[in-house]
């Protein structure tokens, strides 16, 4: 599988050739944009819409240059800690077979996702089935498939894991002292307390089931880098206890997920190098892994929706659009999310479809069912635009096809991903 047009300069030609050949990628037609990834996502969305004139469902566009960047970037501020990318962000294929591509695991919470990276060939090995709590039936087809590494905090996980899967490796799941930041916390549902830490060892250890190291949560989306250096030292505490314990040594630090790509992730790193530090200065064998989602998934993809609606009521201009809360824009109430809209009038004003200089209007998007609750933005600053116009919504990618539904006859799940690489690259 080659590139349209060519390999865009900017990208990492072995990463992307890599990429170009992924499961989930071989055999896509993957348009090369040729710019920055903003103007030359809004070009190629416009070229599809142009060539799809009677087809006017909604879609994404994965940015496949961003992807390769966000992973040289992550390389960049954790050399030492390998990410498995937390499946449930967004499970497009195309993204799995990258990643892998890419060298990275995968953090599974079921067995559907446990199955989804399978059928890329990847293999088992490359997972961890990051749940705490696990179904018995999904716990046997773990053992079954030889996905052999997993989280406990209870007891009752323990009995469940020794009777269905007795051969598998354990990393116990901490608390996060630490996670009030977040834009959704963890630790209300997650994580074994500091009391309960002995005990859970000791009842794996009579069930004979091996404890590999610990693993914890700050939080998806975490905003205060300081979250991991207190997580990182009770996790140390755990290593202590177990060696006092006189159990098989510890040699897994799992430091969960919570990032995202944008400054935010620069201050994450130097915060868990400089705790890593700390509390693990002289750790032989120590293996680092993390569970990121939304890094690498929020920020490469687009949505486009189109107008399929409108109502003036004196200023405020009112529209309707072909996805919306029950769709992928549920990340704004699951996900805490802000969104944003970008116009591209390629009906009304093909000369000019991104407005620009136009006059504005306090604006309310809607999205297409029949609920109030549908309302995707108020006030929202748009120019004049028709019914058959468009509507384009950057970062999108984490928390938003993976969680729609089919709400009024409305498909998430039938949103088509379309394949793009730019020569945009995180910095």
């Amino acid at each position: 599988m080659a590139l349209e047009h060519g390999r865009p300069a900017g990208v990492n030609s072995r990463s992307l050739q890599a990429v170009l050949a992924a499961p989930g990628v071989k055999g896509k037609k993957v348009s090369n944009l040729g710019k920055k990834s903003k103007e030359g996502v809004i070009e190629l969305i416009q070229d599809i819409i142009n060539k799809k004139q009677e087809v006017k469902d909604p879609f994404y566009v994965l940015d496949l240059g961003v992807l390769v960047g966000l992973m040289d970037k992550w390389a960049r501020g954790l050399p030492n800690v390998r990410p498995f990318y937390a499946v449930k962000c967004n499970p497009e294929p195309a993204i799995l077979g990258a990643l892998a591509a890419l060298g990275a695991g995968f953090d599974c919470a079921s067995r559907a996702e446990i199955e989804a990276v399978l059928a890329l060939g990847i293999p088992a090995g490359q997972i961890v089935y990051a749940n705490p709590c696990k179904a018995e039936a999904q716990i046997k087809y773990a053992a079954g498939v030889g996905a052999n590494l997993t989280t406990f905090d209870s007891r009752e996980e323990i009995e469940k894991l020794r009777r269905w899967h007795p051969r598998c490796a354990l990393l116990l799941r901490l608390k996060a002292p630490e996670d009030s930041g977040a834009r959704c916390p963890l630790g209300p549902k997650y994580g074994a307390l500091p009391e309960e830490v002995i005990p859970l060892l000791q009842a794996a250890h009579t069930a004979r089931l091996v404890v590999k190291g610990v693993s914890f949560h700050v939080g998806s989306g975490a905003m205060h880098a300081r979250a991991y250096r207190g997580a990182i030292a009770a996790a140390k505490t755990v290593f202590d206890t177990a060696a006092r314990l006189n159990m098989p040594k510890m040699h897994v630090l799992n430091i969960g997920g919570g990032f995202t790509a944008g400054p935010q992730f620069d201050e994450a790193a130097t915060a868990i190098k400089a705790a890593l530090q700390a509390y693990f200065p002289h750790e032989p064998g120590l293996t680092l892994m993390a569970e990121p989602g939304r890094f690498f998934a929020e920020t490469t993809f687009t949505l486009a929706t189109n107008i399929i609606g409108k109502r003036v009521r004196g200023d405020l201009r009112e529209y309707w659009i072909n996805d919306g809360i029950y769709g992928s824009m549920n990340c704004i109430l699951y996900d805490h999310a802000t969104i944003s809209a970008m116009p591209l009038a390629c009906a009304s004003n093909p000369g000019n479809p991104t407005c620009r200089g136009l006059r504005t209007y306090g604006s309310t998007v809607f999205g297409p069912t029949c609920d109030a609750l549908d309302t995707v933005l108020t006030g929202h600053q748009l120019p004049e635009l028709q019914v058959n116009d468009w509507l384009v919504f950057p970062n999108m990618g984490a928390y938003t096809a993976s969680a729609g539904s089919n709400f009024n006859g409305f498909c998430t799940s039938a949103i088509p991903t379309h394949l793009a690489c730019s020569p945009s690259n995180p910095s």
